[in-house]
C-alpha cells in the first residue's frame, strides 16, 4: 500500500478560520467541512471533498481486492448462516430470532408453550429490502401478547420509527410515532408509555399514548439541559421506571404499570454526583446506589415510602456492584471482582448466597435474556477470549449449568490451538494496569511478531475478555490480539472510570501507550509493529496515542472517532454535548477545562512530525460523533504531517455510528480494517 503507487491524495482547502475564547485563539482551518444546514449534508465542497476522499480509498484498497475478497470469506465462514438463538419462554410463549441461510438481517419468531407451530412475528428481511441500511431499535410485545411494538431506523441517523402491529391479523395498526427512544406498555396493553428525540436528539419527555386515542398525554419533562429521560419496566412488571440522569447524576421515579394516569412517584431527588437505580419485589425496592461507596452498595426501601432507605449491602473496595435484578426467588447481583465478572445468588430470607461457578479463569459472563418474574432457572451468557460465546441455564435448585448453545465455527475452531493471559502493565504514575492477550500457542515472543492492541476507555465501559472469531484471521496469520484495561472504563471499579475521565482524562492515553511499551518490553511485539483500533471515545485515544507516540505503532484504525473535542464541546447546540460536560468538562464556563481540552484534542494537536498508516472512518449520518470530525482531521494531518505513510478516510454515505447494518456488509468492513493491518505490519514469518 505504498502511496508511491496512488494518484495524489485529496487536499482539503484551507480556509482561514479561528475562535477566541478564555483569552486564548485557537485555529480552525477545515470548519468548513461542517455543512451548515446539518443533520441535513448537501453542500457541494463538502460532499466534494469526502466523495474524493473515498475514491481515494477505493484506490489505495484495490490493489489489495484479493486479500480483503479472502478475509471476507474467511469472517464469512465463520458465522453460521442459518444462525439462531435459544428460545426463551414468556408467559404462554417462547420467543426467538433466526437468520435464513444468506439473510443479511434477522427473523423473528413465536411458538405456543409446549408446541412447533411457530409465527413470524417480524421479517427484518423483507422490511430492510431495497434499502442500504436498517436497523430495528426497539421490539416489545404487549402483555397480553396480542401486539408488537418495534422500531426501526433507515440511514443510520438513529431516529426510529415506532409502529404496532397486530400479530392476530399482521395488519400495521394507524399508531405511527417518528423519532422514539423507547416505550413500555401499560399492564392492560390498552396504551404504553414512550420517550423521543428532540430535534437536538435529547430525549426529555416521557408520553402517554393511549392506542387509537388522540394526542399523547405528557408525564414527565426534564428542563435541565445536561439530564436526559430513559424508561424501563421492573422485573415484577408492576411499575414503569423513569429514570433521568447525567453520566454523573441520576434521579428515579416509578409509574404503576396498572394505572399510567397515576402521578409519577419520586423515589429520591437528584444529588449532584450521586448515582442510583434499582428493581422491585413485592414491594419493596432494591436500590444500587454509590452515594458512600464509588463501588455502590444496596440498601433496600419500601415502594410505598421509598425514601425511608436501609443497608443490604454495604459498599467494598473489592466488589464493585454492577446491576441488582430482582426475581421472585432469588436476588441476582451483578459484580466485578478483580476486573473479572461474577454472578451472585441472594436469598431474600437472608438465609446464604452463593455464586455461580464458571470453568475458566478468565472469562465474561452476565445474566441474559431473563423475562419472566418468576424464573427458576437463569438465562446467562459466558465467553472468554479462547471460548465462543455460550449460552447456559443455571438451575436455581441444584446450581447446574446446563449448556444451551455454543456459538458455532462453520470452518472449524479448536481452542487447543490458542493461548490466552491476563498480564499487567505498570503505568508511569505507578498505576497496574490490566491486559488481556490471546495468540496462537507457536506464538514466539522474541519480538518478531505484530500484536493488534484494542481500548475504548471512557464513560465507564469495560471491554471484557470475550471471543471474537473475526479477530482468528490475525491469529492465524501471526498476530497477537490484546485487550488494554485502560482507566475511563470501569473494568477495576468505579474509581478506575472516574480515574480516566475529566482532569484525570490523559490517564486514559497514557495507560494505553504504557501497556503497549509492556508488551514490547516482553517480547511480544517491538516497536513500530503495533496495529491499533478504537472506535468513537475509542477513536479520541487513538488520536491521542498517535500525537504523543506514534512510534509505537505500525497502523492504527479509527472508527467514527471523537477526535475534534474541544469544538464538539464548545458548541451546545449539538445533539450530545450538554449531556457530555460530566464526562469531558464544559469548556464554555471552565477555562481550566478549556486549557485541559485543548491540550489532548487530537484534532488541535495534529502537529509536524511523522504518523503511523492510518485508516479514518466516518458515517455522514452519525448523530453521536458527527463526519466533520473524522474529515477536519483527516485534512488537517493530510496537510500537516511529515511522513509518507498512507492515510485513509472512508466515509459511510448512508450510515451512522455504527457503520453498516447488515451482518455481512459489516464483516465486509472488518475484513478492510484486517487487510489495511496485514499490508502495513507483515508477521515475519
Amino acid at each position: 500500500m505504498a502511496t508511491s503507487d496512488l494518484p495524489s491524495p485529496p487536499v482539503a482547502e484551507v480556509r482561514p478560520s479561528s475562535f477566541t475564547r478564555h483569552g486564548i485563539t485557537v485555529q480552525d482551518p477545515y470548519a468548513w467541512l461542517r455543512d451548515r444546514k446539518y443533520p441535513e449534508v448537501d453542500d457541494a465542497g463538502v460532499l466534494a471533498y469526502l466523495n474524493a476522499e473515498n475514491a481515494y480509498f477505493e484506490a489505495a484498497m484495490a490493489p489489495h481486492d484479493a486479500l480483503v475478497e479472502t478475509l471476507f470469506e474467511e469472517l464469512k465462514g465463520r458465522v453460521k448462516k442459518d444462525d439462531a438463538s435459544v428460545p426463551q419462554k414468556d408467559g404462554d410463549y417462547e420467543y426467538w430470532w433466526a437468520f435464513q441461510e444468506g439473510a443479511q438481517y434477522r427473523t423473528w419468531y413465536r411458538r405456543p408453550v409446549g408446541t412447533e407451530q411457530s409465527d413470524v412475528l417480524l421479517d427484518e428481511p423483507a422490511l430492510a429490502a431495497g434499502k442500504d441500511y436498517f436497523r430495528i431499535g426497539m421490539f416489545s410485545v404487549s402483555p397480553d401478547g396480542k401486539l408488537l411494538a418495534y422500531a426501526s431506523d433507515d440511514n443510520g441517523s438513529e431516529r426510529y420509527t415506532l409502529h404496532i402491529k397486530n400479530l392476530e391479523t399482521g395488519e400495521l395498526l394507524p399508531d405511527r410515532i417518528e423519532n422514539v427512544f423507547n416505550i413500555v406498555w401499560a399492564a392492560d396493553s390498552a396504551g404504553f408509555i414512550y420517550t423521543i428525540a428532540d430535534e437536538n436528539w435529547r430525549s426529555k419527555v416521557v408520553l402517554h399514548h393511549e392506542l387509537g386515542g388522540g394526542d399523547p398525554r405528557e408525564i414527565y419533562r426534564e428542563s435541565d439541559p445536561e439530564f436526559s429521560v430513559g424508561i424501563g419496566l421492573s422485573q415484577s412488571r408492576s411499575w414503569a421506571i423513569l429514570s433521568t440522569g447525567t453520566n454523573t447524576t441520576s434521579e428515579v421515579r416509578l409509574l404503576p404499570a396498572a394505572d399510567f394516569t397515576a402521578a409519577p412517584m419520586l423515589v429520591s431527588a437528584r444529588d449532584e454526583g450521586r448515582e442510583y437505580d434499582l428493581d422491585e419485589r413485592d414491594g419493596t425496592l432494591f436500590i444500587r446506589v454509590n452515594d458512600t461507596h464509588p463501588n455502590f452498595r444496596l440498601v433496600t426501601a419500601p415502594a410505598a415510602t421509598p425514601g425511608e432507605w436501609s443497608e443490604l449491602i454495604a459498599g467494598s473496595d473489592d466488589h464493585y456492584l454492577r446491576s441488582v435484578t430482582s426475581f421472585r426467588d432469588i436476588l441476582v447481583i451483578e459484580e466485578r471482582i478483580g476486573g473479572l465478572s461474577h454472578i451472585r445468588l441472594r436469598d431474600y430470607d437472608g438465609g446464604g448466597e452463593t455464586r455461580v461457578r464458571f470453568p475458566e479463569a478468565s472469562y465474561d459472563a452476565s445474566l441474559g435474556n431473563n423475562p419472566e418474574y418468576a424464573q427458576t432457572k437463569l438465562r446467562i451468557d459466558y465467553e472468554s477470549m479462547v471460548t465462543p460465546d455460550t449460552v447456559y441455564d443455571y438451575d436455581l435448585a441444584s446450581g447446574a449449568l446446563e449448556v444451551l448453545k455454543v456459538q458455532e465455527i462453520p470452518s472449524g475452531y479448536d481452542a487447543d490451538n490458542y493461548v490466552t493471559e491476563r498480564l499487567t502493565a505498570t503505568a508511569r504514575d505507578g498505576t497496574k494496569v490490566p491486559l488481556s492477550i490471546v495468540y496462537r500457542k507457536d506464538f514466539p515472543k522474541d519480538g518478531s511478531r505484530p500484536v493488534h492492541l484494542y481500548a475504548y476507555g471512557a464513560y465507564g465501559y469495560a471491554v471484557p475478555p470475550g471471543f471474537s472469531s473475526a479477530r482468528l484471521s490475525l491469529l492465524d496469520r501471526g498476530y497477537g490480539f490484546a485487550i488494554a484495561h485502560v482507566r475511563g472504563g470501569d473494568d477495576l471499579g468505579y474509581e478506575w472510570y472516574l480515574d480516566g475521565k475529566l482532569k484525570k482524562r490523559t490517564n486514559t492515553f497514557n495507560d494505553f501507550i504504557d501497556v503497549a511499551r509492556h508488551l514490547v518490553k516482553e517480547g511480544y511485539t517491538s516497536e513500530g509493529r503495533i496495529a491499533a483500533s478504537g472506535g468513537s471515545a475509542g477513536g479520541e485515544l487513538m488520536g491521542a496515542v498517535i500525537n504523543q507516540a506514534p512510534e509505537l505503532f505500525g497502523a492504527v484504525a479509527a472508527h467514527v472517532p471523537f477526535v475534534d473535542v474541544l469544538n464538539t464541546m464548545l458548541d451546545d447546540t449539538l445533539p450530545l454535548t450538554p449531556g457530555e460536560w460530566q464526562e469531558w468538562g464544559n469548556p464554555i464556563e471552565d477555562a481550566e477545562a478549556f486549557k485541559l481540552l485543548l491540550s489532548y484534542s487530537p484534532y488541535d494537536q495534529v502537529s509536524a512530525q511523522d504518523y503511523p498508516p492510518l485508516l479514518i472512518t466516518a458515517g455522514l449520518n452519525d448523530p453521536r460523533v458527527t463526519y466533520w470530525e473524522p474529515a477536519k482531521w483527516a485534512a488537517r494531518l493530510r496537510a500537516t504531517k511529515t511522513d509518507d505513510n498512507i492515510l485513509l478516510l472512508k466515509t459511510n454515505m448512508g450510515a451512522g455510528h455504527g457503520g453498516k447494518s447488515g451482518r455481512f456488509d459489516s464483516l465486509r468492513e472488518k475484513a478492510e480494517e484486517q487487510a489495511f493491518f496485514l499490508t502495513q505490519i507483515k508477521t515475519g514469518e
